[in-house]
């Protein structure tokens, strides 16, 4: 069954989860499902969350330690991270990895090459 928000319009693909993680993101600590639920402030069922949570893990974005029966969740990264990871996946998954990093430099805007250029160098040091 497919969740909708309060005013009647269906989530976008992944905005679910992504709502789970800003949760996480926001987090001290590592989070119940209940906590994470009550958190969205949403009328989602408990068993959506963790399912939603589950893929999270299963993805390689979320942690989980063992609490007696259940399970508690947190983010691996920072959003920063987490973006940098969802790239190397793309690149991971393409054959012809040297022709994507080369279009995508190609089309980097001329600050953001400059950026790159100073990550580079100071990562040669």
């Amino acid at each position: 069954m497919r969740m909708r928000r309060d005013d009647g319009a269906r989530r976008a693909p992944g905005a679910l989860e992504a709502e789970v993680l800003t949760v996480l993101l926001s987090a001290d600590g590592p989070l119940a499902p209940a906590e994470v639920q009550e958190r969205l402030g949403a009328d989602l069922a408990y068993t959506t969350v963790v399912t939603i949570l589950s893929r999270l893990h299963e993805k390689g974005v979320a942690d989980r330690e063992k609490q007696g029966r259940s399970y508690r969740y947190r983010a691996v990264d920072d959003e920063p991270g987490l973006a940098a990871r969802r790239m190397t996946k793309v690149l991971d998954s393409e054959p012809d990895r040297d022709s994507v990093l080369a279009r995508f430099v190609s089309k980097l805007s001329p600050s953001d090459e400059q950026l790159l250029r100073e990550l580079l160098r100071h990562n040669e040091g």
